[in-house]
């Protein structure tokens, strides 16, 4: 899960940053519109979370290019603009969720999951392949009831190849799961991350492996 958030606001946004990676996914964050629109024409993010008041204009005027986008990501307008008819527009332009600040974290998160499971996910926020479920809301893989002990860089690509099961996901596209855009990655390093998930699948009786797609990227498939 990669996601995004436009906030002005530096502490705020690595407050946001820490919340979000520690809840749902890997978080870039971007200070301005045009720094942020340049982010989405050019990388894939799952879930948008936007502040109104940017030093370059109001954050709704993303809104239209988040519609273009395919696949589109959520979108969750962050603001202290909590006037009716301010929520209206910006519902009406394309947002799925509005929060007025200040806010709950705790509120916060469950409306960024509220909004994911619309677009990705059952009523329940989990997926499955084989006798592997992902659970979003409680970001674990799990084998019937036993949680298994993942690292987060590797649950990343886990939920990746989870979400495409049965497709061949780009190695891009695992990266841009994993790390956010300031991270320097080494060449080998997602497959290193895959290597050691096969083992850790393998070591719980799974039924599902990762299989590599020689210059293209891998994919989950049942075995």
């Amino acid at each position: 899960m990669h996601i995004l958030i436009v906030e002005d606001d530096l502490e705020l946004a690595s407050s946001l940053k820490v919340m979000m990676e520690t809840s749902i996914g890997v978080t870039d964050t971007f200070t301005t519109i045009a720094e942020a629109e340049a982010a989405l024409l050019a990388f894939k993010f799952d879930l948008v979370i936007i502040d109104r008041h940017l030093p370059d204009g109001d954050g709704v005027s993303l809104l239209p290019i988040l519609r273009q986008l395919r696949p589109r990501p959520a979108t969750l307008i962050l603001t202290a603009l909590d006037d009716p008819f301010d929520i209206v527009a910006a519902l009406d332009k394309g947002a799925d969720e509005y929060i007025g600040k200040p806010f709950e974290p705790m509120e916060l998160v469950a409306r960024a999951r509220a909004v994911l499971r619309r677009y990705n996910l059952d009523e329940t926020g989990c997926t499955q392949f084989g006798n592997l479920v992902f659970d979003l809301n409680h970001r674990s893989a799990m084998i019937g009831e036993a949680v298994l002990n993942i690292p987060r860089r590797e649950l990343g690509i886990l939920e990746a190849l989870m979400r495409r099961a049965g497709r061949v996901v780009q190695r891009d596209t695992l990266e841009a799961s994993t790390y956010s855009l300031d991270d320097e990655i080494e060449s080998n390093v997602i497959e290193s991350h895959v290597s050691r998930l096969r083992r850790r699948l393998r070591e719980a009786n799974c039924d599902v492996n990762i299989r590599t797609i020689r210059g293209i990227g891998y994919m989950l498939v049942q075995e």
